[in-house]
């Protein structure tokens, strides 16, 4: 049976198959069932392949070196569905986008010691990645790895950083703010939809109410922000006062199933809307530029700089990747 190349990486809190795109068939139809079947996703047990039964550990990144100028490499993230046997190139990730400068390096497409810039082809925006840094904590991920700090150019979506054109939307009587900044996001305060936004994972996950409430939510919500493909976006983050020092406390579902801490993008989303007054959950924000978001399993800090027109001038995060195996997979 014929192996492919593969580096299976924890980029931030998740965890992901690397491939060179030049591994994998040029044909994305091709492509995409052959992931299915490396990962092996069609069963939720995921179990005749690497993906990991969450939607945070079947996930895939694949890189090419890039055409464009002052661009080292091109990402593009893959998300596989785990019960369904999906594939999904409408969204970006943050978290895998850690170890694509690592990865890079190894597979001799750019060199040590420098920055790496990344096209992230998904959102067709820059990030720039500066590893190794000193080893730092994460929260979500066990023990300390190598930093890696990423910053962010032009991460605003196509229809702008407020896709609906409105700071505030409602529906079906919940006011929310729409969002895009690297992730389109839908930002509800937690107490509109009937809970405290402080319950755990377990406590929500077996809400299925709830879950057909975020359901219709995020549905209305894509179609007023021009989103065609809802597989996996728009992600619904709920907002309450921070609990724990921070600058806000959020649960956000991913697109349903409750996220056992907040993507990396998705986090850069919410903050931005936080920073704008008037936006849903601005009166609970406490904080600067520089955001500590509140999730299930800790903290996750971002920075973004928007200017007094509302325009994203930057935003960045700090996360760390580790490289688990390089090998030959095989498809089922």
């Amino acid at each position: 049976m014929a192996g492919v190349p593969c580096v299976l990486m924890r980029g931030g809190t998740s965890k992901g198959a690397y491939f060179l795109a030049s591994d994998l068939p040029a044909d994305p139809a091709e492509r995409d069932d052959l992931l299915i079947r490396i990962m092996g996703s069609g069963d939720p047990r995921q179990i005749d392949g690497i993906g990991g039964a969450t939607p945070l550990t079947s996930k895939v990144a694949v890189v090419s070196p890039s055409s464009r100028p002052g661009v080292d490499v091109d990402y593009l993230f893959l998300q596989l569905g785990v019960q369904e046997a999906t594939v999904s190139d409408k969204q970006n990730c943050g978290n895998l986008l850690a170890g694509v400068g690592p990865f890079a390096v190894a597979r001799g497409l750019a060199p040590s010691g420098q920055p790496v810039r990344i096209r992230m082809v998904n959102s067709d925006s820059v990030a720039t990645a500066r590893f190794p840094t000193e080893d730092v904590a994460i929260s979500g991920v066990p023990g300390v790895a190598p930093g890696v700090v990423l910053d962010f150019d032009d991460t605003e979506g196509p229809n702008g950083v407020l896709p609906t054109g409105n700071l505030v939307d409602l529906i079906d009587g919940v006011p929310v703010t729409c969002v895009d900044n690297g992730m389109p996001v839908v930002v509800a305060r937690a107490t509109d939809l009937g809970i405290t936004g402080y319950e755990t994972v377990s406590q929500l996950s077996d809400d299925l109410a709830l879950r057909d409430r975020v359901q219709r939510l995020r549905m209305q919500a894509a179609a007023l922000m021009g989103l065609r493909d809802t597989t996996s976006v728009p992600k619904t983050t709920l907002v309450a006062k921070p609990a724990d020092g921070g600058s806000i406390c959020t649960r956000t579902f991913i697109p349903v199933q409750l996220h056992t801490s907040i993507g990396v993008l998705g986090a850069v989303s919410v903050a931005t809307a936080l920073l704008m007054e008037g936006a849903v959950g601005h009166e609970l924000f406490v904080g600067s530029s520089r955001v500590d978001v509140e999730h299930p399993t800790g903290h996750l800090h971002v920075e973004v700089e928007l200017d007094p027109a509302g325009k994203v001038r930057r935003s960045g995060v700090v996360r760390t990747a580790r490289m688990l195996f390089d090998g030959t997979v095989f498809p089922r």
